[in-house]
This record gives C-alpha cells, structure tokens and sequence, in this order.
C-alpha cells in the first residue's frame, strides 16, 4: 500500500511503487515531471538504452535522497509519468529496418533501391511520431505549470521536450555534454538520428539562442564547420578541457567560462558519454576522456549557482548491461538523474 505524502519517510528504503526514486507523488502533486521514452532505433554501435528508464527506475531506489547540495529538495516533488511501452515495441519493430540499412551502407552499398527506401521511411516516420508524443507530453505538463525531465532512451528522443521548451522561453541556451557533437544532417539517412539531435535542435526549435557543448571529443569534419560556422554554437571540447588542466587552469574557472556562454534560462542535455567511461562502460558509443562524475556535479551546481534557470533537461544513453549482478550503469544514470532533478528544482527556488 502506498503511503500518503506526510508519511512518507526519505531515509526508508526505496519501495518499488513505478516512480523514480520511489517518490510519494503523483505526477499532478509534483513541481517536476519525468517522461520516460524507451527508444533506440537509430544507435549506430551498441544497443540497449531501450532498457533504461525502468533500469534507472530500479536502481534509483538505493538513491539517498538527502542531497547535499538540496538536502530537502525532494520536498517539492518529483513525479514519474507512466512508461508508454507501445514505444519500445516500435522501436523493436524499426530496428530491423535500421540495422538493414546500417549493414547496407557498411560494406558500401546505397539506400537508392525500393526496399531500402521502405525501410528508411518506415524509421523516419516512426521517429516523427515519436517526436509529436514527446512534444505533446511536453506541452500538456509544462501548460500545466511543471517542469520537464526526460528519462531515454538514446539521443535522439529529447528533441520534442527541447522544442515544446525554446517555444515558452525564447532566448533559451542549452549546457550540452556529450562525447559527440550531434550535429550531423540526416546520419545513415535517418532524418532523427541519435547523432543529428543538436543539428534538428537547431533547425527546429528557434527558440534556442546558445548551444553550450562540453566534453565533446568525437565529431566530423563536417560538424566541426558547422560548430566553427554557427555563432549559436560554442564548443569546450575534450582537447580544450584537457590542455587548460594541463596548463594549470582551475575547474572552477573552466566552468566559468562555459557558464558565461550561456544566458540566464538554460535547458541542459545530458548523453551519458560525455562522462568517462569507467562511468558508463556499455554506452552504445564509448570514447576516452570526457568528465568525471565529480567534475559534472561541480559543473551543474556552478550553473545554478550562477543564478541560471533550469527550465528543462534529459537524460540519454545510459545503458544497462544486461548482465545480472551488473548495475553499474543504471546506478550512475539514477545518481546523475537525480543530480539533475535536485539542481533542476533549486534554480527555481533561487530564481
């Protein structure tokens, strides 16, 4: 039986009761929102960020929900919204469209075949569904006062939080981490491809005035122009981050720096890889370097204490092993999650 608000205890152990974290609210008594979207159509290398929202979902009850930074932050309310699992049989059922056409373009062939072309709409009309539930989920809580995290699900997803967001906050910046651009136009041919989030952020969502890119340490030639062509756009990448450690610049004074670049309301979109990958070892695209957990931490709580909003964010790629015994990833997704939450809800409070 689940408890009433007033009842509830933190420092209990976390009950699995369908909400991140094992919170007491439903989503109409919580300040902030979380929609789930298990989707994975479009990753390129390793698979399984299908199964992380109730992967997080399950490890984010060993959480403690006294945060440091917010020790009662969880006071305000973090409400879960239900899994729409047609998704995740969606996305199964386009994979195999996607990973026909990944093996094609692999040894050279092309899409200009009838069959090819089937299964390339197939995807791209799959994933522009997917985009119109998201903005509609989006959009009927944010007209309803919360604010809106996203649980994914690869890259790709966030894409109609983004839009429903820039359109209620004109001017906004988005703090990006990641360790890849994803401003590629239409990668493999998927208009909506994990890799090509940032460049449909860009040409979808007006709204957005900054895109703020750190950690980034894999991009093509092509991106890069773009990233250098683009006055919207500033990148800290990994190359950077690493030689001003190097040359004995402070963290601190790096972050300031990133900050600066961004104005005062900020969406912040989080791929799992921008951390190291001893944080993340089965992400579907691992690359050296990046961010330690404690290095993003300090980033996000530097924002806030910046006195920038957090009107928004998402959480991606974080996938699960598979293995039992092996929550690793599930338990730093559910802490970086968290994280998020808490300084999503303390900017407000100093806002």
């Amino acid at each position: 039986m689940e408890l009433p608000i007033l009842a509830f205890n933190p420092d209990d152990p976390g009950v699995a009761n369908g909400r991140y974290f094992g919170m007491p609210f439903a989503a109409e008594q919580a300040e902030l929102v979380l929609l789930s979207v298990p989707w994975e159509v479009t990753t390129s290398y390793g698979k399984g960020t299908l199964r992380a929202p109730q992967a997080i979902m399950d490890a984010s009850l060993q959480v403690d929900l006294f945060d440091l930074h917010y020790p009662e932050g969880w006071k305000r309310g973090i409400g879960t919204l239900d899994i729409d699992t047609k998704w995740a049989s969606l996305s199964d059922r386009l994979r195999g469209d996607a990973e026909a056409i990944m093996e094609e373009l692999s040894w050279g062939g092309t899409l200009d075949t009838p069959s090819m072309q089937r299964k390339l709409q197939r995807v791209n009309e799959g994933s522009r569904q997917l985009n119109e539930y998201v903005y509609d989920q989006a959009t009927q809580w944010l007209d309803r006062g919360k604010t809106v995290g996203l649980v994914g699900g690869d890259h790709s997803v966030p894409l109609g939080l983004i839009r429903a967001v820039a359109e209620r906050h004109p001017g906004l910046g988005i703090l990006h981490v990641d360790a890849h651009a994803d401003l590629r136009q239409a990668y493999e041919g998927f208009v909506y491809s994990h890799a090509s989030i940032m460049y449909n952020v860009l040409q979808e969502a007006p709204g957005v005035s900054a895109l703020v890119q750190v950690a980034v340490r894999d991009e093509g030639e092509a991106e890069y122009r773009l990233a250098n062509s683009d006055s919207r756009i500033t990148q800290f990448t990994d190359v950077a981050l690493g030689d001003a450690e190097s040359e004995g610049e402070s963290w601190d004074s790096v972050c300031g720096r990133i900050i600066g670049a961004l104005p005062e309301v900020v969406y912040v979109s989080f791929d799992i890889d921008g951390l190291s990958p001893d944080n993340c070892p089965h992400t579907g695209t691992p690359v050296p370097g990046g961010l330690s957990f404690r290095q993003a931490v300090y980033l996000l709580n530097r924002l806030v204490r910046s006195g920038r909003r957090v009107v928004g964010f998402d959480l991606c790629e974080v996938s699960p092993s598979g293995r039992e015994g092996d929550e690793w990833d599930a338990n730093v997704g559910a802490r970086m999650l968290y994280k998020l939450c808490n300084f999503t809800l303390l900017s407000s409070a100093r806002g």
